[in-house]
């Protein structure tokens, strides 16, 4: 089982690798640039190949994370940033020997047909892979919207991927407080979704998942995330049957819980290899 955390690249991206390793974790994610801001980095190849020799070292696997602002289905004047913003992010993480960078399903475009949201994802998604040849893929994350929003389904997941010219260079990440919130998973419905994801091709292309328990009943639409054996509202119990599933196996599990409630991600990653670690 791989476990880990969302860590600072406030000490470089070598020092983001050895603070993940430190906290007992063998995955981590992290933001390749300053996570407000679409700004094109001039980053640190040293740096980043350092992080990546680590990595390989010590048998760490890491995920980039989009910065707050990116959008696949931005407004005009956002566009071409964004595009750059994006192929920057997965230079960065390719050159750290990141598996991916996580990027949010679009959203709709107001006061338009809901079809012209998929197809600038499409679009989108096009013009950054286009001419893009390293090993480290965009991954699509679902949305946490009310059931029925955009970005809630592993259909549209799946679609959007199958329609996009590169869809080799695509693949996902399951954020688990945000499925329990769309109602995409309820708590009680894991066999279901592991069979029509299955069928359907997404869990063959699942890269990462983001384990978060979530504040909030499943189908209220609120992303609110908590720790995973604490203050959540999905169980346990539940948070087994996901994590033992054989779709899941060598999928690594990154924490984005919150530390406001005393407990750290060390000793949150700490339990999980005591609960479901080999």
């Amino acid at each position: 089982m791989r476990f880990g955390c969302h860590v600072s690249i406030r000490n470089g991206y070598l020092g983001a690798a050895k603070h993940a390793l430190s906290l007992g974790g063998r995955a981590y994610q992290f933001f390749p640039k300053n996570p407000r801001s679409l700004s094109v980095k001039d980053f640190n190849r040293g740096d980043a190949a350092s992080c990546k020799a680590f990595c390989e070292e010590n048998n760490l696997i890491s995920v980039a994370h989009t910065p707050y602002p990116t959008s696949l289905t931005p407004s005009d004047d956002k566009r071409e940033i964004t595009i750059k913003s994006l192929k920057n992010d997965l230079e960065i993480a390719n050159a750290c020997g990141s598996a991916g960078v996580v990027v949010h399903f679009g959203n709709p475009i107001p006061g338009e047909d809901p079809l012209a949201s998929y197809q600038l994802m499409i679009h989108m998604l096009n013009a950054v892979l286009n001419d893009w040849d390293g090993y480290c893929k965009i991954l699509l994350e679902n949305n946490a919207g009310r059931p029925g929003s955009m970005g809630t389904t592993i259909e549209e997941l799946v679609q959007v991927r199958n329609l996009c010219e590169h869809p080799e260079k695509i693949g996902f990440c399951l954020d688990t407080c945000h499925a329990f919130a769309s109602g995409m998973w309820t708590g009680k419905n894991w066999d279901e979704l592991e069979e029509k994801g299955t069928e359907l091709g997404y869990f063959q292309h699942l890269t990462a998942v983001h384990l978060n328990n979530s504040r909030y009943a499943s189908g209220e639409g609120k992303d609110r995330h908590a720790n995973i054996f604490h203050n959540g509202h999905i169980t346990e119990e539940q948070f087994t049957k996901l994590v033992l599933s054989p779709v899941m196996k060598n999928v690594p599990f990154v924490l984005e819980t919150p530390s406001e409630y005393g407990i750290t991600h060390g000793e949150e990653i700490k339990e999980l290899y005591e609960k479901w670690g080999t």
